[in-house]
Parts: C-alpha cells; structure tokens; sequence
C-alpha cells in the first residue's frame, strides 16, 4: 500500500496547497516514531467478543406409542475471551499475503430453550424438553487473505462445551436430567480489519457441533436422542501484543451511488405451536440454507461518519421440513414444511472509516415470503403462503477488493450479519384450531460492491 503523511504535526503550515494535492511527494522534518502503514498480522493477539447464538439441535423422543420431533435450543447471548497468533507469509504457495494462525476462546452462553412441548401440552398433560447450552469453546486454525489491514479468513478446529438436557411431564412422573461436557467440531469464517494503533475488530460466524447427547427415561419407558448443533454470530476485539502500532491513510472517500451482488446462509428458530381442543404442540420451525441477491445504495459522507441508504432482494432456499408431532414414525400427526425463498430490506447505514475500511451498522424496513405446509399422515391438509413485512437489524464491514490485481479500485468487498424478524401470524386450521408461527432468519453474506467514486481514493 503506498505509503502517504499521517500525522498532522509534520509542519502542515510549512507547505503549499499545491504540495498538498501531491502528498506522496511532500519532504517531512520528522515521522511519528514506530507507526508503519504496511499491516503485518504476524504476532501474539488477546482479545474480547459478544453475540449471540442458538441451537439447532434435531431432537426426538421415542417412547414407542409416541415419537415427537423437534428443534430445539434457545437463542440468547454469547460472550467470553480469545487468544491466538498470526503468521503472514508474502508468498505461500503461490499466494501472496497469506495469514495462518491459531486461536482459541472461551465462551459464556444463555442459549436455553424451555418452551418445547409435545403430547396435547394445552391439556396439562404433555412433555416438555428443556436444553441448554451454558457455557463452550473452540481451539481452532486460521487461514486467510491479508489486503493490508483487512484479512478474510476462514475457520475451523476442536469445539467442547456443556450441554444439558432435562424431559419432564406435568405430573411429574417423569423428570429425567441429561448432562455432559461434550466435545466435537467447529467450522465457520469471518473478516478482521485494523483499526488504530495495536487493534483490530472483527465479525465472525461459528457453527458449533456437539455431537449427539442420548439418555434413556424414567423405568426404560422412552429413548432420548439430541443432534447439538449451535449457531453463532458475534462481533470481538482483538489487541495485537508488540509489534508497530498501525496508523490508519487517510479516510476514504464513501459519497456517491454503488451497485453489486452477494452470497450467504441464513438459519432460524421460529417459536410455532399448534392449538386446539385435543391438540397442544409448542416447538422450533427452522428454514435454513443459502441465498444470493443483488442491492443497490448511496453513501453521505461528513469526515469520518458515513452514513447511506441501501435496497436489497435476495433469492434462495431456506427451509425446514424436520418438526412433526406425536407419532411421527408411523406418520399419523401433523408434521410441517417451513420455507423462506425470497426477502428484501430497505435500510439505512451509519458507520466509521478507518482509513480505507468501514465499519458499520444497519436497521430498517423488511418484507419476505413465508410459506408453512401442514401434513396429515403425508396428505397435505393447509398451506399459508404470505408476503409479511417487519425489520432487520445488523452490521458489517467494508473494504477496498482487489484480489491478486483482478480488480480495479472501484470494487469494494463487504461482510455483513442481518438479523431479520418478519412478525408472528396466526391461522385457522379447522373450526377450534389455530397455527401460530414468526418468521426470522438470522443470515450472514458476503459482497462485491462497484462504486462509481472509487472510494479508496482518500479524501484530504
């Protein structure tokens, strides 16, 4: 990155306005001792994070005259501490600035899900499945593409954490405790950008596999099987240790129109229950699966502050057709097809830019099509298919893309996690029956935008 003036003690008033148009000519008297433009990730690095999180665990109790089927979870906040070091390689396989790296963390949750419930709950005669996930960590490895002070990485390594399970019924005859600190696998990605001096920030998604947590109820009566899968999505801080603090170019020019497309995955756990005078059923729906779209945008700027408006339309293939309830492995209860193929937001943006990189967050208005099948013994018996509106909430950052020079300086990349809630609707299946489902998505993408300013052009 071609270095430029960072400070504005270099006798700002000893030059011209015309030297100033030609910075990377300008002769200085003196340089702020040990701050470097050129980013280099090599070293130690210690840092904080906060999200949140949810389960996704596929979970089933067979009880022989019954088999109920369901999400379970809860969504709540994560939050803990994490440790690690970087190696930058200029060359690594014919790759230039290569990031490898090693990290670990450790992770306080309150991800906790009471609610699920099977066997007519509304007649004070169902079971009920309470999970939770308290506390886990990962020791993982990095690998990723520096461009200067922003790295693109992906993820992935040893994961462990306590799990406990607890299935009671509203007599009380059965209150059975499953626990245990199990171990497995995590894989996920994420971006990091420099900030000032020795710090970075960065936004990062998990998904945390636990293996299957089993058990066998009260005098043998029933067998408990739960997939434990987590989802999570959080936002940290790291501070490096040594090294040369960083002192960020010039701010970016943001103003003006831009255009582009992105990629991702979305995944929800959507509280749904179905009412009537012999029914009772309170479980997870949970569309998941990717999607990619297009989004359009015009950025303000005043110094540092940018703030803009953005439009998106995304398509894709989010569903879930696993939750069924009572005797499901003889296929005669309902069971429930949850899709989400289509949403679009319209937002405003605000964020800072550090240097050339823009960290951000972003609200406003959503709208999606939401499409709920019931199934009785495999026959179709309702379907509700609803374009619903709500809001969507997130953040995000934003950078300059020019990988291995295929790029011009108009294209920036950008990494965004969108929390989107399209409300809860309530319908009627038969005389005296209801289904009462939300509809969220939780997504995290990536994108190529063309700006047609050339924001990496710095703004003096």
């Amino acid at each position: 990155m071609k270095s430029y003036a960072i400070a504005a003690a270099v006798a700002v008033a000893a030059v011209t306005s015309a030297q100033a148009a030609d910075l990377p000519a300008r002769t200085y008297t003196k340089a702020p001792p040990l701050v470097v433009q050129a980013y280099n990730w090599t070293g130690f690095y210690v840092g904080v994070n906060a999200g949140v999180g949810f389960g996704r665990s596929k979970t089933d109790i067979n009880g022989g005259i019954f088999d109920p089927r369901s999400r379970v979870g809860g969504l709540g906040g994560v939050g803990g501490g994490q440790i690690g070091y970087n190696w930058q390689y200029g060359n690594f396989l014919g790759f230039g600035n290569v990031v490898l790296g090693l990290e670990a963390d450790i992770q306080g949750a309150g991800l906790n899900d009471n609610r699920t419930c099977t066997l007519v709950c509304a007649a004070g005669a169902g079971v009920n499945v309470n999970q939770k996930l308290d506390w886990f960590g990962t020791a993982r490895g990095r690998i990723g593409v520096a461009t200067g002070p922003v790295l693109s990485y992906f993820t992935g390594g040893f994961a462990y954490g306590n799990v406990k399970s607890r299935v009671t019924d509203f007599t009380g005859v059965i209150n059975d405790s499953f626990s245990s600190t199990r171990t497995g696998w995590t894989i996920g990605s994420g971006v990091e950008a420099a900030l000032a001096g020795n710090w970075t920030g960065k936004i990062e998604y998990l998904y945390v596999d636990l293996g299957t947590q089993r058990g066998v109820g009260t005098l043998g009566a029933y067998t408990f099987n739960s997939q434990v899968r987590e989802h999570i999505f959080r936002a940290g801080l790291n501070y490096r240790i040594g090294g040369t603090p960083y002192a960020p170019e010039p701010v970016a020019n943001w103003s003006g129109w831009y255009v582009g497309g992105n990629g991702g995955s979305g995944t929800a756990l959507n509280k749904s229950s179905i009412q009537g005078a012999n029914l009772g059923e309170r479980f997870n729906l949970s569309p998941d699966g990717y999607f990619g779209g297009v989004q359009a945008g015009y950025n303000w700027q005043a110094g540092a502050i940018v703030y803009g408006l953005e439009a998106d339309i995304q398509g894709g293939s989010l569903k879930d057709d696993y939750a069924c309830g009572v005797t499901c492995t003889a296929n005669a209860f309902v069971s429930y097809n949850q899709k989400m193929n289509w949403f679009g937001t319209v937002r405003g943006r605000v964020g800072y830019s550090v240097g050339s990189t823009l960290f951000y967050a972003t609200g406003g208005f959503a709208y999606g099509g939401v499409k709920t099948d019931l199934n009785f013994s495999n026959v179709l018996v309702a379907s509700y298919s609803k374009t619903r509106t709500g809001y969507a909430v997130g953040g995000g950052i934003e950078s300059p893309f020019d990988l291995f020079g295929l790029f011009g300086k108009n294209w920036t990349s950008k990494t965004e996690y969108l929390f989107i809630d399209l409300g809860k609707s309530t319908d009627t299946v038969a005389v005296g029956t209801t289904f009462t489902t939300r509809a969220q998505e939780h997504t995290l993408r990536t994108g190529l935008n063309y700006h047609f300013n050339t924001p990496v052009v710095a703004k003096y």
